[in-house]
């Protein structure tokens, strides 16, 4: 169905109570592990439809932020999916306290178990209110940067209509948009520093609700690790410290050169070429005509994906004053459709939606087929290797988009993906401390992540702007406000997508078997389980990013 013939009807919260209460009740009298599994499929296409409701509401909110309807309905959604999520908790018990486990495991997978434990874990009655006020705390955060309006000559722009200014050839245009950029977050630095502190404090409290000494836990719960935990995450980040961020350095340095700057200026952390960054030659139509055309000789099955999302509408990625900024893939059960949001902006950032977006959304169309919806309940860094590799294997296609300068574009994102793991891998540390110290002043916050700047990314000058200087970057970062921890999930992803291209560099095909195998694996197993059964390094493994720099060190030339 087309994403705009979708029906949609708020869902009754009574009703939803009735049917979990039917569900768990029968669940529990049930007599055979086989009535139990027909009595879980019930609850597939109910749950599915609640989710799918509450989906098609969020997706109409985020594509125009000023619409009253849809702004109610996502107030009404963060209001209830608090309780839903513990109604859903008291049903899963059943499962998993089921005489019938070993059956019901054989049906749904291991990893379901174990996901159903971790939910035990993080939800509980006596946190609800604190829940939907962390709801209401986020959404105050996306409302306030949807409504920046930033005046650039005669023209009135939101934050990812800047972008383009943000990567202009010129520098001084590039300046001039920066400063504008970022006054916007120190003229809302106070209420940006109000927002976080509560959402800190708040996670704080409910984590010791819950009997946690902090949020660390709950928040790793929150995130499913179901197979590693923080001493594996802490040892991760010391082989980024000690193995990649010097070699980022160079790529840095590399480029300054190459630039022909005396110093890389916070302004020129986005720029990879004198004449500028290569800039796609199509038109939004264009694009996705183009994403049409390249994965319709990618392979057959992602023929038929794109087939699929282009007949259906499932895109919405023009820029617009009253969107969400920022973009992501999410899924809708009921049409079994992936939907891709985004903001294009006439920047590099408009392909890798069609590649890393639709690399999310290419699982999610191939693990839609399987009736065990719990296989497609996958952990972040699983997706983000899904959607991170996507962008290198559609690498032979980029003329499509680039025309004379492909070849630029692929330089510039295998620079980007290497130097995008130092920062990803900051962003968690910075949010461990900060939630090991809840009671940081957000002076000291800011400090935190000045520190960690100097350690992750030593080469940045953020010279004569004092609100970067004094450690304000993060404010922009939407996933430490909204998601906390989603973040190191990107870089240990990217050291997958890295060992991809390494492989792919010398036999594509033997690679994109492999990646293909690992989205139809889904989450039939755990993420260190399904590494082995496609041939990737678990980058927690000591020495798997020292031979991930080696590798790529040779690819470039430089010294080891």
């Amino acid at each position: 169905m087309k994403f705009s013939d979708m029906p949609y009807q708020r869902v009754d919260l009574e009703a939803v109570r009735t049917s979990f209460r039917d569900l768990t009740e029968r669940m529990e009298k049930a007599g055979s592990g086989a009535e139990q599994f027909a009595i879980h499929q019930e609850y597939y296409a109910f749950f599915g439809h609640v989710m799918t409701e509450a989906t098609l509401a969020g997706i109409r909110h985020d594509i125009d932020m000023s619409d009253p309807f849809y702004t109610e309905e996502q107030q009404f959604y963060d209001e209830i999916m608090p309780e839903v999520t513990h109604l859903n908790v008291i049903y899963n018990r059943k499962l998993l306290n089921s005489p019938y486990r070993p059956y019901l495991e054989e049906k749904i997978g291991k990893p379901a178990f174990k996901n159903i434990e971790i939910q035990e874990k993080s939800v509980d009655e006596v946190i609800l209110p604190l829940m939907q006020e962390e709801n209401r705390l986020k959404e105050r955060y996306n409302q306030l940067l949807s409504s920046a309006r930033i005046d650039w000559h005669g023209e009135s722009l939101n934050l990812s209509l800047m972008n383009p200014y943000l990567q202009d050839k010129d520098r001084q245009v590039r300046v001039e948009a920066y400063e504008k950029f970022f006054a916007f977050f120190s003229e809302n630095q106070e209420e940006l520093d109000e927002i976080y502190d509560r959402l800190v404090k708040n996670r704080t409290a409910q984590a010791a609700k819950l009997g946690y000494e902090n949020f660390l836990p709950l928040g790793d719960f929150r995130m499913n690790r179901n197979c590693y935990g923080r001493e594996e995450m802490r040892a991760f980040r010391e082989q980024v410290k000690r193995d990649f961020v010097p070699f980022a350095e160079k790529l840095h340095e590399r480029r300054r050169q190459r630039l022909g700057l005396k110093r890389l200026h916070f302004e020129d952390e986005k720029i990879y070429f004198p004449d500028g960054n290569p800039a796609p030659v199509l038109s939004p139509e264009g694009i996705l005509d183009a994403g049409k055309k390249m994965y319709g000789e990618l392979s057959p099955e992602t023929w038929e994906f794109m087939d699929f999302m282009t007949e259906n509408e499932l895109f919405d990625v023009q820029g617009r004053k009253n969107k969400k900024t920022g973009g992501y893939m999410t899924y809708l059960q009921d049409f079994k459709s992936p939907f891709i949001f985004a903001n294009f902006n006439g920047t590099q950032g408009d392909v890798d939606v069609i590649t890393h977006e639709c690399g999310h959304a290419f699982q999610g169309y191939l693990s839609g087929k399987d009736p065990i919806l719990e296989h497609g309940d996958i952990t972040m860094e699983t997706a983000e290797t899904h959607s991170m590799s996507m962008e290198f294997f559609t690498e032979p296609w980029m003329k499509l988009f680039f025309g004379a300068r492909s070849q630029d574009y692929v330089d510039m994102h295998f620079e980007d993906s290497c130097i995008f793991i130092p920062y990803g891998t900051m962003v968690d540390e910075f949010q461990e401390i900060v939630y090991q110290n809840p009671g940081l002043s957000p002076k000291e916050r800011r400090q935190v992540w000045r520190e960690l700047e100097r350690v992750y990314k030593p080469h940045l000058d953020y010279s004569g702007n004092e609100y970067l200087e004094s450690g304000g970057f993060w404010q922009r970062q939407h996933h430490i406000y909204e998601f906390p921890f989603y973040y190191l999930d990107y870089a240990i992803a990217q050291t997958d997508a890295l060992q991809y291209k390494v492989w792919m560099d010398r036999d594509y095909q033997a690679a994109w078997e492999s990646y293909l195998h690992l989205c139809r694996l889904s989450a039939k197993d755990f993420y260190t389980g399904l590494l082995p059964q496609v041939s990737l390094r678990s980058p927690f493994e000591d020495g798997c990013l020292r031979d991930v720099v080696r590798e790529l060190s040779r690819k470039l030339c430089l010294p080891e």
